[in-house]
Parts: structure tokens; C-alpha cells; sequence
């Protein structure tokens, strides 16, 4: 592997989809049109790559003063454990210092739990709050 170069995401709709494919995201990439929309439509993409090859991203979205949403988060599985997840995620971190929250929401297994906390975050309940969801 040589390294990883991290940048603003060059969209690259193949790339996209392979990524998403790759980590099993399929609601996502049953209507790619929505994907490609969401991503255009976001606050920002910063993204890893293996030379040309998109390996990493990070989408967010929100008001970039008060809050912020990190929508996405996606690496390729023959990538991970490598710390390109946790530098996109720092990356976020360090860029909106000001931002008073930074929220996300992902899968409960062990792993992912590992992982968010690692880089700073709690679950809402450690925090005294409740989060809500209309899944459509």
C-alpha cells in the first residue's frame, strides 16, 4: 500500500458505489441518484486515497456553527484497521472546533463502539439524552 492521500472528494460515481457496495450500505445504493444528490448537497466530503483510488469517506452535513452531522463514514474493508478512519474522523474533529456538536449514528456492535469512543465520542445515553429516528 503506498500512502493515503486524504483531500476533498474527487466524485467519481463507480468509486462511490464500489465503496458503499463494499461496506454492505445497499438502502444507499438502491437509489443512487439520492446517494449522488446527498453527497453534492452535503456540508462537505473529505475523502482517503490509495494513489487514485478512493479508499475513505467522510460525509457531513449540518449548519457548520452550531452543529454539524457526520452522515457518512466508509472505508474500504481491505483498508481498514489501517487509521484511515480514525484521520477522517479527527480530520471532522479538528475542523469545526467550533461547533458545539458533532453527532453521528452507526451500528451497535462492538467494534463500531470501540471505535467512536477511541476518538472522543459517548452514546447519547452516557450523556443524559435520548436521540430519535424516522426511518422511512
Amino acid at each position: 500500500m503506498s500512502d493515503i492521500i486524504y483531500k476533498e472528494l474527487q466524485f467519481d460515481e463507480k468509486e462511490i458505489i464500489n465503496l458503499y457496495q463494499d461496506n454492505n450500505w445497499t438502502m444507499y445504493t438502491k437509489n443512487q441518484n439520492n446517494l449522488f444528490k446527498g453527497i453534492k448537497n452535503s456540508l462537505y466530503n473529505y475523502a482517503a486515497y490509495d494513489e487514485k483510488k478512493l479508499v475513505g469517506l467522510i460525509r457531513v452535513v449540518g449548519d457548520n456553527n452550531t452543529i454539524i452531522y457526520i452522515q457518512d463514514i466508509l472505508v474500504l474493508e481491505a483498508y481498514h484497521q489501517k487509521g484511515i478512519g480514525t484521520k477522517l474522523i479527527q480530520y471532522v474533529i479538528n475542523k469545526h472546533k467550533n461547533v458545539r456538536q458533532i453527532c453521528l449514528m452507526t451500528g451497535k456492535s462492538d467494534k463500531q463502539k470501540m471505535f467512536y469512543e477511541k476518538n472522543g465520542f459517548k452514546e447519547y445515553g452516557d450523556l443524559e439524552v435520548v436521540g430519535f429516528l424516522l426511518d422511512k
